[in-house]
């Protein structure tokens, strides 16, 4: 019994202690009522609120115990601090009102409770961000209803970049709030800030190659180059709808058809040339079938060319590539190319085959020299694209080089370089490819301009060091080269003939 009491009484004086320190730290503010409603406590609520505590107290960051309660989405406590005075637009130091963290919860019910209760339906983060954008960027349609009934600016903008509560709503996929926004007369042409900012690649970091850095124009964006880019077509036919252009383009010439497709978008994109999107819009430097071959969208790629894309169109100019970029991107390098070429590069069989359909030159030359089988053979670095795996397996790659020769390509053709479709193929060591391409009377001992031979290339795994004598395993520069290319290639180039 003794030792119970002694409980007590320690536990008691604990809670004191905490409670007198808690009175200590904030000065004369008495912040229990605020830490009752952070942990849920309905009780400790109550009983603080019959102690007369102030229920408009604040944290040093502002918030109040309804901010708490709209943050826990705590609807008993809530009606607990309202019924008993609390301050109900009171903000933080960010300017968030508990009518902002209820829409970031996505919480009708509490949204509904606070206007109510005379919440401020146009009150605004200090970043001018206003509640109904909150609303519109979580998706509850009923909160974005309830905002709008009650006098909410539909066409407000945030300060940073001038984006409304539409162009949120479209870029989250949102299409039922997009749906409320557009009946309140939200402006569908509404246009977001433009600006310039450095793009900054690995390989400009080292002293010295600052100069490769360079300035692209960011922004610009409209609701529907915003569903365009989030792929949400409900959205874009409901602003297409509304009054938005179907050839609309951010700043720096990308319209939205393009976006669309680059984005992977394809429903999007399809619906935009429904809408009269012009398909060989390239003011960003590539058109959209450019974009829906590197995005691998056969659909897309047959409704652009039903519509009267340009099947030989070129790249006059390459994506923008960020440091550590992971994005699709068309590099500088590819300038020049057709779609035929990248749908070669990329390992797309079947996308080949419907541009030739739709009436593509399958034998274009590159001004580096390169062709469509050089491309599929493995020329340039392979595959930069996120959904499809970095490297195409040897059986897709096979018949991407097989589409390529049935229609027509000189297996022996040299690009700027020397090197032929049978020297990528060595270097990457596909023995199908090589065994078609032998098939096909390829030219075994041909060396490009640095002297090397496809078997010199297969022995070395393309390293030039090694390339003037791998193959036989030969002494270079005084030491012992270790075959580390691909012997069964070698196997198989040595068994078709080569002897280089």
């Amino acid at each position: 019994m003794r030792r119970d009491r002694r409980r007590k009484i320690i536990a008691s004086s604990c809670c004191a202690i905490v409670a007198s320190c808690a009175l200590s730290l904030a000065g004369t503010t008495d912040l229990r009522l605020i830490q009752a409603a952070k942990s849920n406590d309905v009780a400790g609520v109550t009983r603080l609120l019959k102690e007369h505590v102030d229920v408009n107290a604040r944290y040093g960051d502002g918030s109040t115990a309804l901010s708490w309660a709209a943050y826990n989405d705590n609807l008993p406590i809530a009606d607990l601090l309202l019924r008993n005075g609390a301050a109900v637009s009171a903000a933080n130091e960010d300017g968030a009102t508990p009518l902002h963290l209820a829409c970031t919860n996505r919480s009708a019910t509490m949204v509904d409770r606070l206007v109510a209760a005379g919440a401020d339906v146009n009150a605004r983060l200090m970043n001018g961000e206003s509640v109904l954008m909150s609303c519109s960027r979580s998706g509850e349609p009923k909160t974005v209803k309830t905002l709008l009934a009650h006098g909410a600016d539909v066409n407000v903008k945030e300060k940073a970049h001038n984006q409304t509560a539409l162009m949120w709503a479209a870029a989250e996929k949102h299409p039922d709030v997009v749906r409320l926004l557009i009946d309140a007369k939200a402006d569908v042409r509404a246009r977001s800030s433009s600006y310039p900012t450095t793009v900054v690649g690995e390989q400009t970091q080292k002293s010295g190659r600052e100069k490769l850095n360079y300035t692209v124009i960011r922004g610009g964006m409209t609701p529907i180059l915003f569903a365009a880019r989030s792929g949400d077509v409900e959205s874009a036919k409901m602003l297409l709808a509304a009054g938005a252009d179907a050839n609309d383009a951010q700043p720096d010439g990308m319209s939205a058809l393009v976006l669309a497709a680059h984005s992977g978008s394809g429903a999007v994109a399809e619906l935009l040339l429904d809408k009269d999107a012009r398909p060989n819009s390239d003011e960003i430097g590539y058109t959209a079938l450019h974009a829906a071959v590197l995005r691998d969208d056969l659909s897309l790629v047959k409704a652009l060319l039903a519509h009267g894309a340009k099947p030989d169109s070129l790249i006059t100019k390459g994506t923008p590539i960020r440091r550590a970029n992971t994005d699709y991107n068309l590099p500088n390098t590819l300038i020049g190319a057709t779609p035929y070429l990248l749908a070669a590069k990329f390992a797309e069989p079947d996308i080949m085959a419907a541009l030739v359909a739709g009436g593509a030159n399958p034998k274009f030359v590159m001004p580096n020299g390169a062709t469509a089988l050089m491309l599929a053979a493995g020329m340039g670095s392979q595959r930069n694209r996120r959904v499809v795996p970095l490297i195409e397996s040897p059986q897709v790659i096979f018949e991407a080089v097989k589409e390529s020769v049935e229609l027509g390509a000189d297996v022996n053709a040299a690009s700027s370089t020397g090197d032929t479709a049978l020297h990528f193929a060595a270097t990457a060591g596909n023995d199908k490819v090589i065994q078609l391409l032998a098939d096909h009377k390829a030219d075994l001992n041909v060396k490009n301009k640095r002297g090397q031979t496809a078997l010199q290339l297969a022995a070395s795994g393309g390293g030039r060091r090694a390339a003037a004598a791998a193959a036989a395993d030969a002494d270079v520069t005084g030491e012992k080269v270790v075959v580390a290319g691909h012997p069964t290639t070698v196997a198989l180039l040595k068994k078709l003939g080569a002897t280089q």
